[in-house]
């Protein structure tokens, strides 16, 4: 599988994430929801709920972590 092929599959999946959000929010479900933004290794985090942030910085901190250790267990 080239990366034509994942990048095509990748947005089809998100493309069916918002579908199927939008569905259970008509049914009258409650959302929640944030985002990430890493600029260089430091973690931008946001979010609608307590939870959602928590759990976004823990992922914005390891992908920080990473993005030092890469480059020296490679280099």
């Amino acid at each position: 599988m080239g990366l034509f092929e994942l990048g095509f599959l990748l947005f089809i999946a998100g493309f069916i994430l918002v579908f199927v959000s939008a569905l259970l929010l008509a049914g009258g479900g409650r959302a929640k929801g944030g985002g990430l933004v890493l600029i260089g290794p430091f973690p931008i985090v946001f979010g609608s709920d307590t939870g959602v942030v928590k759990w976004l910085l823990a992922f914005g901190l390891l992908l920080a972590v990473l993005v030092f250790l890469i480059p020296l267990l490679w280099g």
